[in-house]
């Protein structure tokens, strides 16, 4: 195991210590894909305008080829979602169930998304969200570069990796 992804371990261990410890957040894999489907059509900002686009062949290519991703459970119950794609060097999917909001899911999640990303080189991370949502003030508050709106009306942002 390289020493980035080694250290990548050690923050990743630091991140679950400030965490509820009815939370844990553990590699989603094949078998989660249902929960993270779940969870991406149960959220009320940025809903999909074709459910169906998003299916589990799409899911099973960024867990087990493009990238990795997290699962957060609430008391063994799924709560969120994170995705990285290691391809693009960007964040896929942060979602978490509005049932569970507020509990530093969201910033848990893309903590280990972003740490995945740079310990496996990725000097720029790219992520889009829509506009005049709370994930659009989330990324903000989260040191995230706002950029350029696209045609589908989503906000770009870019995250540097530290000096």
């Amino acid at each position: 195991m390289s020493s980035a992804l080694m250290g990548a371990g050690r923050f990743n261990d630091h991140l679950q210590k400030r965490l509820d410890p009815t939370i844990q957040i553990r590699p989603a894999t094949e078998a989660d894909i249902p929960q993270l489907s779940q969870i991406r059509l149960s959220v009320v900002e940025n809903v999909l305008s074709d459910p169906e686009r998003l299916t589990p062949a799409i899911y099973h290519d960024y867990l087990t080829g493009r990238g990795r991703g997290w699962l957060a459970l609430c008391d063994g119950e799924a709560a969120g979602f994170a995705v990285a794609d290691g391809q693009d060097a960007s964040i896929w999917a942060l979602f978490i169930d509005p049932r569970f909001e507020g509990k530093g899911l969201g910033k848990a999640l893309l903590d280990r998304a972003v740490d995945w990303l740079f310990a496996n080189g990725a000097r720029v991370i790219t992520l889009s969200t829509d506009t005049n949502t709370r994930a659009e003030g989330f990324y903000q508050a989260q040191g995230w570069q706002p950029g350029a709106i696209d045609v589908r009306g989503e906000r770009h942002f870019t995250l540097s990796a530290p000096e």
